[in-house]
């Protein structure tokens, strides 16, 4: 039997642990499933570690480690995935709102010849208010357009791997948003199922407004991770050349003027008068730094190509 690895970031959460301990149990005994249950609460100031601890006491499968501040959570779930035993992951956040009970089905999918790597879930009816859904909807379809990772909803917190997924995706910062799309990127095959979503019982949303603008930044930084990390020239080099081009275009359409100019003056302004100047060389400079910069990161990128920029092994033959 398979062992599940469930990771649970754990942020101000003390009244619904006990509660979500008891729906896990229910949902995986009940499906005869093997688990483990990893709490990692990123600096809590409730009392969610005291009840953390008395959760591992009442049952060995579930454990949990502690922060000594707020990291975050994509650093709390790179150190459930790095602590965790199983050949499958699941993960999902702990105020209630994702059913435990829809593990087992989604766990289904990454199981035989046609089998997912990673498979996501789907809040296709969500209780949250509108100021919270609709943006969200909207960031979904935007980081579908812009990584051409095709998911409605790639920020849900339950979500269920084979392991070598999380072995090989590294997080920082608030790239947990693009789990999936870092996935594809190593190959894996990714879906989605729709899931049941639940209002929230007990406290408020961890998340501001402010968020947004960090996702729209953070979606830029993993769109240029995926399609120029190991080829920054590509990206810099073009901005480099279509600048560096049209400023030396502007430039000789300058001197050429100016040279005009010497025969019939009153046709042509002087060069010092002219704002194209400006722009042009403006445009040069910008061309030649971005080459200039995309050389840099090409020496950087050679000298440092690590593990996790190799291609993903899916399997080998004996040897």
């Amino acid at each position: 039997m398979r062992l599940l690895s469930l990771v649970i970031p754990v942020y101000n959460e003390e009244d619904s642990l006990r509660e979500l301990a008891a729906q896990i149990r229910i949902a995986l005994d009940t499906n005869h499933a093997s688990f483990e249950t990893i709490f990692v609460d990123d600096g809590s100031r409730d009392g969610s570690w005291t009840v953390i601890e008395e959760l591992q006491q009442a049952d060995p499968r579930f454990r949990g480690v502690r922060f000594r501040r707020n990291f975050g959570k994509a650093a709390a779930l790179s150190e459930g995935f790095s602590r965790a035993k199983g050949d499958r992951i699941a993960t999902l956040d702990a105020d209630l709102q994702d059913d435990p009970s829809e593990i087992p089905p989604m766990l289904a999918l990454t199981e035989g010849q046609n089998s997912l790597d990673l498979v996501s879930g789907w809040k296709k009816i969500r209780n949250d208010p509108w100021h919270k859904v609709f943006p969200s909807r909207v960031f979904n379809s935007l980081v579908s357009y812009m990584t051409g990772v095709s998911l409605h909803d790639h920020n849900c917190g339950l979500k269920v791997y084979k392991t070598e997924v999380v072995r090989e995706v590294s997080l920082y910062g608030e790239l947990h948003r693009f789990i999936p799309v870092l996935a594809s990127y190593r190959g894996f095959k990714v879906g989605e199922k729709v899931i049941a979503h639940r209002a929230r019982k007990f406290g408020h949303s961890k998340f501001g407004a402010n968020r947004f603008l960090r996702g729209f930044l953070d979606l830029m930084t993993v769109s240029f991770m995926t399609r120029y990390s190991q080829r920054p020239q590509h990206f810099l080099g073009a901005i480099g050349l279509i600048c560096f081009l049209g400023g030396f275009a502007g430039l000789s359409y300058l001197g050429v003027t100016w040279i005009l100019r010497l025969w019939w003056p009153e046709s042509f302004l002087p060069l010092h008068e002219r704002p194209m100047l400006i722009y042009a060389l403006g445009a040069v400079l910008l061309g030649a730094q971005s080459l200039a910069i995309g050389f840099l990161a090409e020496m950087i990128t050679a000298s440092r190509f690590s593990h996790a920029q190799k291609p993903s092994v899916r399997e080998t033959t004996p040897e």
